[in-house]
């Protein structure tokens, strides 16, 4: 099949899903199974099923969770009327949204004091978008491309502000929010870029890969939102690129007369699958397994008050 396997350099967990586990497993060791989660933790199917035999139950609706359990947030974040229902029926709460998806909300509520309307830049449906669009009562508005922007109609356009999902393309975000400046010249960007460092990173090192290989292959969930974006990147690239759940989803065919398959994994992706499908290519031939350079991420991020490691 393949003389050599390349490795993206970062691939898998971010410090954002190491926490959202993290806080998972602690729950389960110190209050005992189960433990309700709302959505699933992070978007990959390995990881969930993983957290389910240990005592994990997932749930979409609180009426679901019995009164006096421990509910969980997912990483994705929830909207402002979840958080006050779930105070409401008395759970013992633990907040696992990514610190970074935290920041969003942090500057949606303080912009939205000084009178600001938002125009956010996401996919409809994705439970990011809508913990995110779920902060205000009203004004702000979903756009998912270029096309949408000239639809959107705002009551006003002096306060105007973008923010974007996090697990977005980088270069369709940039496309979407110049598409918007043009319209409204005025529109205030985040301080920072919304798009998190993990996703930047993922997106980086595949630019990097993609060049040197004659296929790509991304591990990661088909709900993974940043996962979808590696894989449409590296085919828009130009190499054929496939996203596989498990190993046991690779398919032979890909891989005809390539020399050099590049391989990377979403942000919620952990290792193990990785390691899986590299025995799976050199069982298909793969004779050697390289780690390109790239960025060395150090970034952890704090468990919550309650969680915290002894």
């Amino acid at each position: 099949m393949t003389s050599e396997v390349l490795l993206a350099e970062p691939r898998g967990f971010c410090a954002g899903v190491d926490r959202a586990i993290d806080i998972v497993e602690h729950a389960l060791t110190k209050f005992g199974r189960p433990i309700y989660v709302r959505h699933e933790i992070v978007h990959n199917t390995y990881v969930v099923d993983d957290l389910k035999k240990k005592g994990a139950i997932f749930i979409e609706e609180l009426a679901d969770v019995p009164p006096g359990a421990t509910l969980i947030f997912s990483a994705h974040g929830v909207s402002r009327a979840i958080q006050e229902e779930a105070e409401r029926r008395g759970f013992r709460i633990f907040d696992a949204t990514c610190p970074l998806v935290s920041k969003v909300h942090v500057e949606l509520a303080k912009l939205h004091k000084e009178g600001y309307e938002f125009i956010m830049i996401g996919h409809k449906g994705h439970p990011e978008v809508e913990g995110t669009m779920g902060q205000l009562d009203s004004g702000i508005h979903l756009v998912e491309d270029v096309e949408d922007v000239a639809k959107v109609q705002p009551a006003q356009t002096d306060l105007l502000a973008v923010v974007t999902q996090t697990t977005l393309s980088v270069d369709d975000a940039a496309e979407i929010v110049a598409a918007v400046k043009a319209r409204f010249p005025q529109v205030r960007e985040p301080k920072q870029q919304d798009i998190c460092y993990a996703t930047q990173n993922r997106q980086d090192a595949v630019k990097l890969m993609t060049p040197l290989v004659d296929v790509v292959i991304v591990v990661g969930s088909p709900t993974s939102s940043n996962s979808n974006r590696l894989r449409e990147l590296a085919d828009r690239l130009g190499t054929p690129a496939y996203m596989v759940d498990s190993a046991a989803d690779l398919q032979e065919a890909w891989f005809d007369g390539a020399q050099k398959v590049g391989l990377t994994a979403g942000a919620s992706a952990p290792d193990v699958l990785v390691q899986e499908v590299i025995a799976r290519l050199r069982a298909m031939g793969a004779v050697s397994v390289r780690t390109l350079d790239g960025i060395r991420e150090t970034i952890k991020f704090p468990l919550p008050k309650g969680l915290k490691h002894d």
